[in-house]
């Protein structure tokens, strides 16, 4: 396989690392309320794990607050129920036809314990992000090794490889930095 190929496919794999740790932050909570933090929070719908956000329309309608409305309000039981054995430690309240929740202020402990979190999906992105490039660099070795490339090439190709790996690394520590001033700010 060429080295372009072999790049362009490191590339991709990086960027879904990228992608998997906004996802992780979009849960991580900051003193605002926001659609992230419930989102993806599954659901049992007719006996499948269903996400959140594929079976009600999820509002903002004030800073510190998240309003819930099912599609089929046959479901509200279960959103609520979901919501309960949620990590958030938010308590759903039943309204109606749908589900409000009271996003509470964070008290300083918790901002820290939160950006230890976020820190911490950082860093499992930043690994799986080195696992690439040395599962690229024997990859590398091994078409030089069956005289696919020549040497030359195999260097100039981890060199670049370090490039790319460099800066999906430093993405990553933007993006920790970002979210930690989020979370302490609010």
């Amino acid at each position: 396989m060429p080295t372009k190929q072999i790049l362009s496919a490191t590339k991709s794999k990086m960027q879904k690392a990228i992608e998997v740790l906004q996802d992780e932050l979009r849960a991580v909570r900051t003193g605002r309320a926001s659609t992230g933090l419930v989102e993806n929070i599954k659901v049992e719908y007719y006996g499948t794990p269903t996400p959140l956000k594929q079976i009600a329309t999820l509002a903002i309608p004030q800073g510190d607050m998240i309003v819930i409305k099912p599609f089929d309000p046959g479901s509200l039981r279960d959103i609520e129920k979901a919501i309960r054995n949620s990590d958030l430690s938010i308590a759903p309240v039943v309204e109606g036809k749908f589900i409000r929740l009271t996003v509470p202020p964070l008290s300083g402990e918790r901002r820290t314990q939160l950006v230890q979190e976020a820190k911490q999906k950082g860093e499992q992105a930043k690994v799986s992000i080195r696992n690439i490039r040395r599962d690229v660099n024997k990859q590398l070795e091994k078409e030089e090794k069956d005289k696919r490339i020549t040497e030359d090439d195999l260097e100039k190709a981890k060199k670049q490889i370090d490039d790319i790996t460099r800066e999906y690394t430093e993405n990553v520590d933007s993006m920790i930095k970002h979210k930690s001033d989020e979370i302490m700010l609010e």
